[in-house]
């Protein structure tokens, strides 16, 4: 059977799979069975099992994720995050769109400390989506700013999906860090300067608020502050070691679970019933993760033995076109993909054809992979399956509809192109600090 026919057979398992509801670790696991039967080559069944434990098992750097993981449910019931909400919604509500302003500099400080989209679009969505509705903001414009700033922690890291990238590139992850850091940070600054602007062209839409707090502006000061120094701290104890090369990803990863469990202690909130709660929650996520990972890696084995990687890879290269359109070929693939698959199951499928060709034509892995990264925070807001829209829909009150949830993320999907566009003009954004932090 050559190699096209298996690409399409295997291409359309999946796709069948999928709208048929089955997990996608399963449909991938199931999709490799079925490819080897139909290729009549099951033998190769044993090679793909040997690689899932050499390749995947025995990777050091994914220890980092469930770590990762475990962190960001640590700073979740420290409260820290609520305190600095506070803070910031008093000193901020009597500026117009202040109290939108609030939610993107949180999310931007819990970007760099968890990585986990569910648990900072909960804990932003729970912390300012009523009041931000109580004072008179528009229930698009709020919930897509919840919904868009809460998926920053995939890209600014520490982000299990930069570590998930790394692992199957011949990147590090101190270096896709270090490039991702600075797209990260200027797309949240472009989700700031939109909500500027809607609250300076229709303050009806984002008013100021008048709080009846007697709370004085130095004495907010001082508790932002204050709440603001753990979640710093456990910022320098993570990107600080790594990007100075003074731990590795893992050892990283360690040090800020660590970190958490002591803020947690220091402030008071420690339960064994959170703590027990947290290691659960860690070990689903991690398993989750895992059998995606191991399901895509017998996906992508069976179909690089079977011949369809390199059909796959072969019709792209006779695409013949300029590099710059070829890579805008594979963004609009990935940002079609984000609309039915989750960003690893993207990853790990479009890496193995993506990258072989990226380096054929000599353009740098580093940006290629962080331009992937920024297209990829769409996956989680574009309908049908755009997880940010149901973690939204689960903590949004009665009033405020799905198509509500839908509308508003879009000009924030807007802004993700605008800043991929940025990054393909001004590759200088990616390459800027890897090239100050690791070229001696």
């Amino acid at each position: 059977m050559s190699g096209e026919t298996i690409a399409i057979i295997m291409a359309g398992i999946l796709v069948l799979g999928l709208f048929m509801g089955h997990p996608l670790a399963f449909v991938l696991g199931g999709t490799a069975i079925l490819g080897a039967v139909i290729a009549g080559r099951t033998q190769i069944l044993g090679i793909v099992v040997n690689r899932i434990y050499g390749d995947v098992l025995d990777n050091y750097v994914l220890i980092a994720i469930p770590l990762f993981v475990l962190m960001a449910r640590f700073l979740s019931d420290s409260g820290v995050t609520d305190k600095m909400f506070e803070a910031l919604r008093l000193l901020m509500a009597r500026v117009t769109g202040g109290l939108g302003l609030a939610v993107v500099l949180i999310s931007i400080l819990l970007a760099a400390t968890t990585g986990i989209i569910g648990a900072s679009i909960t804990v932003i969505g729970v912390m300012a989506l009523k009041p931000m509705l109580q004072y008179g903001y528009s229930k698009r414009l709020s919930t897509g700013l919840i919904a868009a700033s809460g998926c920053l922690g995939i890209l600014i890291p520490p982000s299990i999906m930069l570590i998930l990238m790394a692992s199957n590139s011949s990147l590090s992850v101190g270096v896709l860090f270090a490039g991702a850091m600075m797209p990260g940070m200027v797309l949240g600054l472009l989700y700031a300067l939109y909500v500027a602007a809607v609250a300076f062209f229709r303050p009806d839409l984002a008013p100021a608020v008048k709080l009846e707090e007697k709370i004085g502006r130095g004495a907010l000061v001082r508790m932002l502050i204050i709440e603001a120094l753990p979640p710093l701290v456990l910022i320098f104890g993570i990107l600080g070691t790594m990007l100075m090369g003074i731990a590795t990803a893992t050892e990283a990863s360690a040090v800020g679970a660590l970190l958490a469990l002591l803020i947690v202690i220091t402030r008071g909130r420690f339960e064994w019933r959170t703590f027990t709660g947290a290691l659960k929650e860690t070990a689903r996520t991690s398993a989750m993760i895992l059998f995606i990972v191991v399901g895509a890696t017998a996906f992508t084995g069976v179909f690089n033995i079977t011949g369809g990687l390199r059909a796959t890879q072969a019709l792209l290269r006779g695409l013949e076109m300029e590099p710059w359109m070829l890579i805008t070929v594979m963004m609009l693939i990935v940002f079609v993909l984000g609309m039915f698959l989750d960003w690893t199951g993207i990853v790990l499928l479009s890496f193995p054809i993506f990258l072989p060709v990226i380096q054929e034509m000599g353009i740098d892995p580093l940006w290629f992979i962080v331009l992937m990264a920024v297209v990829l925070q769409t996956s989680f807001l574009t309908p049908p399956f755009g997880y940010a829209l149901f973690y939204m829909r689960a903590i949004a009150p009665d009033g405020v509809k799905i198509s509500d949830i839908i509308i508003g993320v879009l000009p924030f999907i807007g802004l993700i192109v605008l800043m991929a566009i940025a990054i393909a003009i001004f590759p200088q954004l990616v390459t800027w600090l890897p090239g100050l932090l690791y070229t001696n």
